[in-house]
Formats: structure tokens, C-alpha cells, sequence
């Protein structure tokens, strides 16, 4: 039984730093767009276009 009065206030203090985390995602908007990253990975970047070769440094 003498454990409990270790394993209560770890407990405690876990769930706390939880609930601690969880309140500043919400306060930092993390979950304000939970559909862009979905949408986001369907389309190529425009940047993604085929190397130029003449830009390639190694040398054969």
C-alpha cells in the first residue's frame, strides 16, 4: 500500500502535464486546418520539374 502514495502523485502530475500540452496546441491553432495536409499531398509542387543537366557538378 505504501506505493500508492508514490504512484498517485505521478499519476497526477502525467495527467497534468497532458492536459498542460494539450491546452497550448489549442492556444498555438495547431488544429485549425486538419484538412489542408489531406488535400495538400494529392497535388505536385510546381517546383518538382526535371533537373537541368547542365547544372550537374560531378564530372565523370
Amino acid at each position: 500500500m505504501d506505493i500508492l502514495l508514490y504512484l498517485i502523485p505521478i499519476a497526477l502530475t502525467l495527467g497534468l502535464i497532458g492536459l498542460a500540452g494539450f491546452l497550448w496546441t489549442m492556444r498555438n491553432n495547431q488544429y485549425d486546418d486538419l484538412e489542408g495536409a489531406a488535400h495538400r499531398i494529392l497535388f505536385d509542387d510546381e517546383d518538382d520539374g526535371p533537373e537541368d543537366p547542365k547544372s550537374n557538378t560531378d564530372k565523370v
